[in-house]
Formats: C-alpha cells, structure tokens, sequence
C-alpha cells in the first residue's frame, strides 16, 4: 500500500504580490522537510502555475509506505515548526489522502 497525501492552501491575502509570496514561503518550507523526514517517499509541491483566480495558491502531494509514515511525518517536529506559518498565512486547506 502507498498513501498519497494530497492537500492544497488558499492564501489569506488579498493582494496578489502578498498571496504570491506567501505561497512560494509556504512551497519553499515544505520542500524544505524532504531528506529530514524519513517516511517521505516522494513529494511534489508547487504554486499554482496557470489558473491563480481560479485555483487554490499551492499544492502538496507526497507519498508514504503506509498510514504510520504519513503519521510519522504529520507529528515529526520539522514538520510541525512549518505549520504555524502556512497556518497564518491560509485562508483555507483542503486535503484528501488516497490508497494508490
């Protein structure tokens, strides 16, 4: 079994410049967690590159072994020095994880 964690942010902002750079903070921070939590697999993560009026701001999807590598990355103390931020600067999260 391989979890897939997806989730997009909305950011608070309402400028764009303002939203933007919130986003690529939050892009840059979450990228920042591969190679120093092991039970990441694979991980993507981006802004939106097309539809930015339309679409949430940014995106994760990473890849784990199983339930107990999603929750080993979840409460990992990296990981959790990021959520503040991304939770201070979203205005909505969305998240779906899948068995693929």
């Amino acid at each position: 079994m391989t979890i897939r964690h997806i989730v997009t942010w909305s950011m608070a902002a309402d400028d764009p410049e303002t939203r933007a750079a919130h986003a690529a903070e939050v892009v840059a921070r979450l990228r920042a967690l591969e190679g120093v939590i092991p039970s990441i697999r694979a991980m993507s993560v981006g802004v939106d590159a097309v539809y930015p009026e339309a679409n949430a701001d940014a995106a994760l999807v990473a890849d784990f072994d199983d339930v107990a590598g999603l929750e080993e990355y979840i409460h990992h103390p990296a990981h959790q020095e990021v959520v503040p931020f991304i939770r201070s600067v979203a205005a909505a999260r969305m998240a779906v994880d899948l068995d693929v």
